[in-house]
């Protein structure tokens, strides 16, 4: 696959939380165009299952490549956690992740300094990702991790 240099960075999330993603995309590589999908039509993906997390994904990808984008940002936690592998292996374009990445910021911002636990809060889809877990172990060896599921709605109103 040839890469326009000059085309757009496409990133996209479940929503709009993405957008501190492309804010950052713009703040460290200013000279790039973003393409951002935020996809509250079908907002949250938390709780879909992982199958239709995949296709969501796929549909996503096939309208950021028609706007001719050279890479793609997955800026939601649980497309990166379920649909990433799964994306990567189907399109010939470079498809990126949030999770890896965002574990080895906080790795390095944390080597120094006297932590030695990091608690990771999951949402209901993303507790049964081995990937988000060894991802954030392999970035941050020098820490003991605990995860556990956000309890939603814990009394009823």
């Amino acid at each position: 696959m040839k890469i326009d240099r000059d085309a757009p960075i496409g990133v996209f999330d479940s929503g709009v939380g993405g957008l501190t993603v492309a804010r950052e995309i713009m703040r460290n590589l200013p000279s790039e165009k973003i393409v951002y999908f935020g996809d509250t039509a079908r907002v949250p993906y938390g709780s879909k299952s992982k199958e239709t997390i995949i296709r969501y994904s796929r549909q996503i990808i096939h309208f950021l490549r028609e706007q001719q984008v050279k890479a793609i940002v997955v800026a939601c936690n649980t497309a990166s956690a379920f649909a990433l592998d799964a994306v990567r292996d189907e399109f010939d374009i470079p498809i990126i992740g949030v999770i890896e990445p965002g574990a080895r910021v906080a790795a390095e911002q944390t080597r120094n300094m006297d932590l030695k636990q990091f608690s990771a809060l999951l949402f209901k889809g993303k507790r049964q990702s081995a990937y988000r877990r060894a991802s954030a172990r392999t970035a941050c060896k020098h820490m003991s991790f605990f995860f556990r599921v956000q309890i939603q709605h814990l009394f009823p109103f």
